[in-house]
This record gives C-alpha cells, structure tokens and sequence, in this order.
C-alpha cells in the first residue's frame, strides 16, 4: 500500500506536468493535470489513444466537480444519489475544461472514484484525468504487476492500492437520459433515470 510520502511524490509529479498510475474502485487509471493541455496530451500519447476519444475529468467530491461543470438540479440530485462511486456523469463543461480533454466535444465525464488513496491524490493535486492505466486496445490493470510496460515508462509515480475489482464504470448523461456504457451500477442507474424522468 501507499503511504503519506508516496502521495506527496504523486502530488508533485502532477503539479510538474507528469503522470502517475492511481488505484480506483473500478480499475487502475492514468492521471495527470486535467486542466493542463500538455499534460492531457501526455496521457494520449502513452496511451496511443485517439485524440478523438474524450478522457473523463476525476476530482475529489461533488463541489470541485461543479467548478468546472455545470449542473442542473435533477443532474445534481443524481451525482448525490450515485458519487463517489464507479459512474462517470456527462456534464457541461466550463471554461476551465481544455478541448483536449474532451475531443472538442462542450461536455466532459466525470468521475469521482469511491476509492480513499484516489481521493486523497485528487485533493492533492486538483482535477486529473481518469482513464485507465493501459495502452488503447488492451486490457484494464486491475494490479500494478498488470500495468503495461510503455505505461509504466511514462509514468513518474505509481500508488499501489492493492487489486481493484475491474469492472468498468458505467458512463451515463442523465439530461438525456442515457447510458453510454454499462459497467458497474448499470442497473442501478437505470431504474434512477427511469424513476426521475424530468
């Protein structure tokens, strides 16, 4: 496990434009500055991830996320119902979200992991990306020891939580009302969009 020291490492690595290998409830991630277009580009290209394909904004609790998204009520009454936890919530994004976290898009993933050693790296160092910790096309690290090598090069820090349950998060848009991916809490999250139609 990691400690106080390996956090601070973490911490500062971001903050110096670098990546870090973080454990979440889902699976291992690649996190760098969210905020930061050299630093989001830095995770496309360990990844070899087409710059078409949105990455997911990770922030520490509801408040932070509502910095750099806009929320309606019934948004907000779903991220209370549901964060932090394995859902990724489809959000307006502010000015303060880059394009190339989003591939252009004006709407960015949110997550906010139910994990505390991911929590505690994302009050340290402030909004990261959230994508997992493998080459595009491979398998999700559920285990540092599974963390493919080229990510591991490009990595400056990785925070072993021990192994993580591997299903993927469940990517909703709840104004409108879909699922983008089923992963965990699927159906969960259906019955609450179904049950809270606006």
């Amino acid at each position: 496990m990691s400690g106080e020291e390996d956090l601070t490492t973490a911490a500062d690595i971001v903050a110096s434009g670098g990546l870090v290998i973080y454990p979440t409830e889902t699976v291992y991630g690649l996190g760098a500055d969210a905020l930061e277009p050299d630093a989001v580009e830095r995770v496309f290209e360990a990844k070899g991830r087409d710059r078409s394909e949105p990455i997911s904004l990770g922030v520490p609790d509801i408040e932070c996320a509502l910095e750099h998204v806009h929320a309606s009520e019934h948004e907000r009454d779903f991220m209370r119902a549901f964060l932090p936890g394995p859902v990724t919530v489809v959000l307006e994004g502010r000015e303060t979200v880059p394009d190339v976290l989003t591939g252009g898009r004006d709407r960015v993933g949110i997550r906010i992991p139910d994990h505390d050693l991911a929590r505690e790296l994302l009050d340290r160092a402030g909004p990261l990306t959230a994508t997992s910790a493998n080459v595009s096309g491979r398998e999700s690290a559920t285990r540092v020891a599974d963390v493919d090598p080229e990510i591991r090069d490009a990595a400056g820090a990785i925070l072993d939580g021990g192994e993580t349950a591997g299903t993927a998060s469940t990517v909703v848009d709840v104004a409108a009302g879909e699922i983008y991916r089923r992963g965990t809490n699927a159906n969960a999250v259906e019955r609450w969009l179904r049950n809270h139609s606006e």
